[in-house]
Parts: C-alpha cells; sequence; structure tokens
C-alpha cells in the first residue's frame, strides 16, 4: 500500500459512519468554525497553532466543536480510554472490509 494524497492535502484513515443530514450539516458548520478561527491568526504557521502549549483559545474552543460533533455521528458513546476508541475504529474498519 502506498499512501495517497487529494488535491487539497487530506488523508484520511478512518472508517466514516454514515451520519444523518443534520449530523452532516453540524460537522460541516464545526468545521468552518476551525478554518475560521486559522484565519484570525494570519501570522501564525499550523505548527504554531497546534501547539498545546499555546494553542489560541478560539482555535481549541472550535476543535472542541467538531470533536463534539463527529462523536454524535459515531453515536455518542463515549470511551473510557483511547484503546476503547481505537478498537471501535478497527471494528468499524473490519466491517468495511468484510462487506467487499
Amino acid at each position: 500500500m502506498r499512501y495517497q494524497y487529494s488535491a487539497s492535502i487530506v488523508y484520511n484513515n478512518f472508517p466514516w459512519p454514515n451520519p444523518t443530514e443534520k449530523q452532516k450539516e453540524d460537522i460541516e458548520k464545526a468545521a468552518q468554525k476551525v478554518l475560521d478561527a486559522r484565519e484570525l491568526f494570519p501570522d501564525c504557521s499550523l505548527a504554531d497553532l497546534y501547539d498545546p502549549l499555546t494553542m489560541p483559545p478560539k482555535h481549541i474552543k472550535a476543535h472542541n466543536e467538531v470533536n463534539k460533533a463527529v462523536k454524535a455521528a459515531y453515536g455518542g458513546q463515549g470511551f473510557a480510554t483511547e484503546a476503547e476508541r481505537v478498537a471501535d475504529l478497527f471494528r468499524r474498519y473490519q466491517e468495511l472490509v468484510e462487506k467487499d
């Protein structure tokens, strides 16, 4: 397997759920807020914007909204650990593979 990049340099390796139209709209709006928050800091590189020690509060808030919207699309269940989250993603991936 090789890495593949799109024209917009997006790489997504997670199995995507089947969100409702409302969930799609919520994710799109939240994602736009992230882009809008980035534009508030035109002199910052992505490395600056994503440095956990200096990430601007508006940028953090926008990302939290995306996380909330995506979590709802995955069924809203919380995970006690990162291992549980990864296990859920692998389960979803396995379901996709078995469909083919």
